[in-house]
């Protein structure tokens, strides 16, 4: 038998709990190094991995066999282009970086590293969705609905980051875009953003948004965010030429808050296991996330306030 992949995780905030969870339920893992700036994260895995406050300390010395980055959004580049850099395999927490620009920087160098790099897209791996997917599969689909509803307040896990769009990117378009963008990618390939309305709130954080989208086949998407919802709702609908619908709950039979991330973070490991076990220089989907920040700077720079185009719908 080989031997278990050494993994390392740089971040332990929200989401690092559902990597390190799914590596110890996983054969392919072992956890060989955590890393994070704050001693108190670090503190809970004393005698559990070896625990670095450096990323670039955690890479000489701990020598793991892949990485998984969980650290806010505007440091994911240099963390994985170094890791990229010392060879390392990078599984890297949607969105792929802070922007396009950094994006294709990005998968320009793990390209010319030769090492795999995937963005991890956990509601792709959502058991409802991949039963959806699995009945589309070789039937017209003619528009596609996905809303991902939340208020941003319960998720942020004591990280502050989120609301500063300085390193978050923007609000819920540049954080939860991705992950809507790329199951309306899975369902309908390449699309087009044709319209976007935005409401930002006092601080200047887009707090709503929706997004309109078409496929070269005709199909139309819609992409519905909001990060001031009482509440949680994330589904798929998708509307097929001969006229049913099907629907996909992502959060039904999940009890508990964030539960259904569970399993989607366990398959996530498994591909990427897959993709760093082989050193492959990607998977399908796995530089999905360019295309996503395509989209979400696509979408920032067709948008214009809720006001403006609700004044607009109520002229039409």
């Amino acid at each position: 038998m080989t031997r278990p992949l050494r993994l390392g995780v740089v971040g332990l905030g929200a989401i690092s709990p559902f990597y390190l969870a799914a590596a110890e339920r996983l054969p392919g893992w072992e956890l060989s190094a955590v890393c994070d700036t704050r001693d108190q994260a670090l503190e809970q895995y004393r005698g559990r991995a070896a625990r670095f406050r450096d990323h670039r300390t955690l890479l000489t010395q701990a020598r793991p066999d892949a990485l998984v980055v969980a650290v806010p959004n505007h440091v994911h580049l240099p963390v994985c282009r170094e890791a990229l850099a010392a060879g390392v395999p990078v599984c890297v927490e949607k969105p792929l970086a802070l922007t396009a620009a950094e994006g294709h920087l990005m998968v320009d160098h793990a390209r010319r590293c030769g090492v795999p790099l995937m963005t991890a897209f956990h509601r792709r791996y959502n058991a409802a969705v991949r039963a959806l997917v699995h009945r589309a599969a070789g039937r017209k689909i003619v528009a596609v609905r996905v809303r991902y509803l939340e208020r941003i307040e319960e998720h942020l896990g004591g990280e502050d980051w989120y609301l500063d769009p300085a390193r978050c990117g923007g609000g819920c378009v540049a954080d939860n875009g991705p992950n809507a963008l790329d199951l309306l990618r899975l369902l309908l390939g390449d699309v087009t953003v044709t319209g976007c309305e935005i409401h930002r709130d006092g601080s200047g954080v887009d707090r709503q948004a929706v997004i309109r989208l078409n496929s070269p086949t005709g199909a139309t998407g819609v992409v519905e965010l909001d990060w001031s919802y009482p509440g949680e709702l994330k589904d798929i609908e998708a509307e097929l030429a001969d006229g049913e619908v099907l629907h996909a709950d992502m959060l039904a039979g999940h009890s508990g808050f964030k539960a259904s991330l569970w399993h989607e973070y366990e398959a996530i490991l498994t591909e990427f296991a897959a993709l760093a076990g082989r050193r492959a220089p990607a998977l399908p989907g796995a530089h999905g996330g360019l295309p996503a920040l395509e989209l979400v700077e696509a979408a920032y720079r067709s948008a214009r306030p809720a006001s403006d185009a609700a004044s607009a719908e109520v002229d039409r």
